[in-house]
């Protein structure tokens, strides 16, 4: 081990112990249109983003601040189309609709698409006094079968009940939830 300079150890590459294998559907093109259930968490899982307040999601000026980014998605990124979705204290669910990029050469990947969110909140969320914010390394990702409207319906409900499956879900281990530093919570 080594010290990075800012007091920190780090561990030297091992490619033998340090091998990222990939989570995404093997051969799969995910640039190509469809419907992705994309659900992205803070590292540590704590909670940035707000409280869930009588089964109703009440969100920080982070939670704010990450939901104007995630709003703006299609903006930035012409095949993209926002289904459902939702900010919790410590992930966001939602379901990214890319479109078909009629005329252009290059289009944006799933993968490019999360990692534009992560990184534009990252630094708004950061230089608005939480230094400490991070997302978690990856994100998971769900394909949705397009001709599966069940699925479909399913998978909005579970985000839509979200919030009030939240303290049912968390009561076990309330204790030991971290939270955030700054208590931007409303």
């Amino acid at each position: 081990m080594k010290s990075n300079g800012g007091g920190a150890l780090e561990m030297p590459y091992d490619p033998d112990k340090h091998h990222r294998r990939s989570i995404r559907l093997k051969g799969y093109d995910y640039r190509q249109q469809g419907m992705y259930f994309v659900t992205v968490c803070v590292q540590g899982r704590v909670c940035h983003f707000g409280e869930v307040v009588e089964g109703q999601m009440c969100l920080s000026e982070n939670g704010r601040r990450t939901q104007q980014v995630w709003l703006g998605l299609p903006e930035r990124f012409a095949v993209v189309e926002l289904d459902e979705w939702m900010i919790m204290p410590d992930h966001i669910h939602g379901i990214l609709v890319l479109n078909d990029p009629l005329f252009q050469q290059h289009h944006a990947t799933l993968g490019e698409i999360v990692r534009t969110y992560k990184a534009v909140t990252t630094q708004i969320v950061r230089s608005s006094g939480t230094p400490e914010f991070a997302w978690q390394r990856n994100y998971h990702e769900r394909i949705i079968r397009i001709f599966n409207p069940r699925e479909l319906n399913a998978i909005r409900q579970y985000i839509a009940n979200n919030p009030s499956r939240w303290h049912e879900k968390h009561q076990r281990n309330a204790q030991t939830l971290p939270l955030p530093n700054d208590h931007n919570h409303l």
